[in-house]
Formats: structure tokens, sequence, C-alpha cells
């Protein structure tokens, strides 16, 4: 009996160290969709854009594109999805733009022109690297509201930026409060992320920030469910408001509804609190 117990307990170590080896060769090619190069860039929409290479704490080289606009609603860092590159989300930026937005978007490790391997961890040195971009092009102004935006993974990302530099507003799009949050109806995968090491803890960032928040989301997201962005809402602790978009999907690269959209949008940029404190600076 004994014998039977202690292989029992050996077999099932052995297992649990199988499939832990297992997720971690695997948890990367699940979480990150990166497309190498530049198909496309801002000037492809008549935009002028001036393109940065940024330096990580450990050594890797990031691509950004500066799409400036005179006189503009707030100075947008967006922070994309896990899938792509900045030329599959340049449309995306260009609306921004027509929207009166100035926009910083720049591109994961792995990503378009951007050196190395994404990772959890290594997301969040590209975004202590980008918060000092966005200090050293003096983005961080008086005059001009700075708004983190990140749509889905980057919703994580940005909320982790947040809570290194707060900016004046935050909104997160398509977002979620964490990675084992996804697998709550899924036993086999919630089991699994037991083993994984990503965790994308958007909602424990959050908690770190006061700013205030926007959340957005599709009712018919078919990747982050609705109420994903429902719990990521509940879960933040300062000034916050939704905006649920009918019909929306996960991939709209243009919002259903767009007067509506953008509109809340507007009202959400239009009532952040002034910062006086910030001292204008020059932005090329």
């Amino acid at each position: 009996m004994r014998t039977m117990t202690t292989g029992a307990l050996t077999t099932l170590a052995l297992t649990c160290i199988f499939v832990w080896v297992l997720v971690r060769l695997l948890e990367p090619k699940f979480a990150f969709f990166p497309a190498p190069g530049e198909q496309m860039t801002p000037r492809d929409h008549g935009l002028a854009f001036t393109p940065i290479d940024v330096r990580t704490s450990d050594g890797e080289r990031l691509r950004a594109w500066w799409i400036p606009r005179e006189q503009p609603l707030a100075n947008v860092v967006f922070f994309h999805g896990n899938g792509g590159n900045l030329s599959l989300w340049s449309p995306v930026f260009a609306e921004l733009h027509r929207q009166g937005y100035a926009v910083l978007a720049w591109d994961y490790r792995g990503y378009g022109s951007s050196t190395g391997r994404p990772s959890e961890r290594g997301l969040y040195r590209d975004a202590d690297a980008i918060v000092g971009l966005v200090r050293k092009r003096a983005l961080d102004r008086a005059d001009v509201p700075l708004l983190y935006w990140g749509r889905s993974l980057g919703a994580t990302v940005a909320a982790y930026a947040a809570s290194v530099q707060a900016p004046d507003g935050i909104v997160l799009e398509a977002g979620f409060p964490s990675a084992r949050a996804l697998f709550e109806g899924n036993p086999i995968m919630r089991l699994l992320s037991l083993f994984s090491s990503y965790r994308f803890p958007a909602e424990e960032w959050m908690k770190r920030v006061t700013a205030p928040v926007l959340v957005v989301h599709g009712t018919a997201d078919s990747v982050i469910p609705f109420r994903m962005g429902e719990r990521l809402y509940e879960g933040l602790p300062g000034p916050k408001r939704f905006h649920a978009i009918p019909g929306g999907d996960h991939n709209d690269l243009s919002p259903r509804d767009g007067e509506a959209y953008w509109s809340a949008v507007r009202a959400f940029v239009s009532g952040l609190p002034a910062r006086p404190q910030r001292a204008a600076g020059m932005v090329d």
C-alpha cells in the first residue's frame, strides 16, 4: 500500500513538472501574435509622423511613431493589442488623429521593427521605456491632457504604465481584469493557468491608480466577453465611466456607431481635471 502511494505521488509530481514545463514553453505562443516589419505607416494615411527608436533597460530597441497635431484635444499614448504590429493598427491611429488627438504609438518587443521576443515581464520593461519617452518628449504637459489608451492586452500594459506614472486619464478598451479571469468558464484552462507565469493583472495595477478611467467594451466581443469589461470596471477605485458599444466585436478597427463612441471619448477628455503643476514643454 505504501509502495503504491509513493508511486502515485511520484507519478503526480512528474506529471505536474511535465505540465509546468509544457505550459511555460507554450504560453508565449498563446499570448502573443506579432507580425514583423512595417507594411504601412501614417504617411500612407496622409499624416506626417516621426519614427522613434527607444531603448529598454535590457537592451531591446522599440519602434515608436509620433503623430503630432496642432492644438490636440489630448496627447494619446496608444498600447495596442496582442496581434499584428503598428502597420495593422495604423487605421486606428489615423482615426484618432482625425478626431483631434496627437498620437504616440509603439510596438512591443518582437512586434514590427522592434527587437526581442515578447513576454509579460518584457512588455512591462517596454512600458517603462515608453514612460521615459513621454517625459523626454515633454508629452506630459500642463496645457494638453495626457491620455493612456490601451486596447485588449494593451489595456493591461497601459494599466501598468499608469501605475508607474499616472496620466491625466486612461481609456481601457476591450480589456479584462486578469488572465485567470478569462478562463473562469473553462475548468481545464483555469487549471492549466495555475502553471503559467503570465498573470496580466490589469485590475491589480489599476488599484494603484486614481486617475479617471473610461472603460469601453463591445457587447458582442467574441474574444474578451463583455462581462470581462464590466468586471474590470467594477474593480476600478477612482473616477470612472463605462461606454458599451452595441454590437461591437473585438477586432473592429472602426467602432460601430462611431458618433456615440467618439462623443463618449470627447466627453471623458473634456471632463479630465486640470493639472496646472505640470510644466509646459515643447513637442516636436
